[in-house]
């Protein structure tokens, strides 16, 4: 989902690019990491590879340790050797989601679950392994080319006339196209390094971002409260998510709101 919004946004703005598939390139495979980045001799690696399953993690986590951590810092490793920057994906899940306002960069983490800390892992392993590195934290990403919360919305709006979900997650809804943009400006600044708060601007919960899809798409479905409680699931979800950014010149993306109708228009478009 990312990927290809990354190799989209690079290729407009006139960067040589190549993308690859977990089928064409395994970045649990050292090996293979190794030889790919060597070959390709980039100036910059943007690493948009993850282990996503949230509560597939809690069961599996050794699996998310390989990606998230492992091969994330493999991936970096092999940038270094390159001489290439590093920028690395990461997440709003390495908080606890204890505090009432925005994360800031330099907050203490405290992931909640294996999907977080194996996340929180991969950030230490990149910065560890390659000097011109940026880490950027994103949140709630929506897009084409996987499954998401905003498809997974459209399609329930389309089948019922209510649906129930959760207030008592805040967090920033992040439409891949506007991430992407970000990303290769980032890369094609290898100065900037450290951790980056990248995100849609403003703040919702999944409830009230349901709301806003289905007004958008014009969808007649009604969206009740729920809470946490009412859908047990394996891994704990911070309770408020929203990232904010104290760098001086701070990358900031467009609104959620406005990320959401973009999204909806290449979807007519498509």
């Amino acid at each position: 989902m990312l990927g290809r919004a990354v190799v989209d946004a690079a290729a407009r703005r006139e960067h040589d690019v190549m993308g690859a598939t977990r089928a064409e390139l395994d970045i649990t495979d050292a090996d293979a990491v190794r030889r790919a980045v060597c070959e390709l001799c980039p100036d910059a690696v943007v690493n948009c590879a993850a282990y996503t399953d949230v509560d597939g993690a809690e069961s599996d986590r050794a699996t998310a340790q390989a990606v998230n951590g492992d091969g994330a810092g493999r991936v970096a490793a092999a940038a270094a050797a390159a001489g290439a920057a590093i920028v690395h994906v990461s997440t709003d899940y390495v908080f606890d989601g204890s505090k009432d306002e925005p994360w800031l960069e330099s907050d203490p983490t405290g992931p909640l679950g294996a999907y977080g800390a194996t996340k929180l892992a991969g950030e230490i392993a990149v910065a560890q392994a390659n000097p011109s590195h940026a880490i950027v934290r994103t949140a709630w990403l929506f897009g084409a080319g996987a499954r998401n919360f905003v498809d997974t919305m459209l399609a329930l709006g389309a089948q019922r006339e209510e649906v129930s979900v959760v207030t008592d997650q805040i967090g920033c809804p992040t439409w891949t196209g506007h991430l992407a943009g970000a990303l290769v400006a980032l890369a094609e600044r290898p100065s900037q390094t450290g951790v980056h708060h990248l995100a849609g601007a403003g703040s919702c919960s999944w409830n009230e971002l349901a709301v806003e899809v289905f007004r958008q798409a014009r969808i007649d479905c009604r969206v009740r409260p729920a809470t946490t409680a009412d859908f047990p699931r394996p891994a704990r979800r911070p309770a408020y998510s929203v990232l904010g950014s104290e760098r001086v010149g701070a990358l900031v993306l467009a609104p959620w709101r406005q990320g959401v109708a973009e999204y909806l228009a290449t979807r007519v478009a498509a």
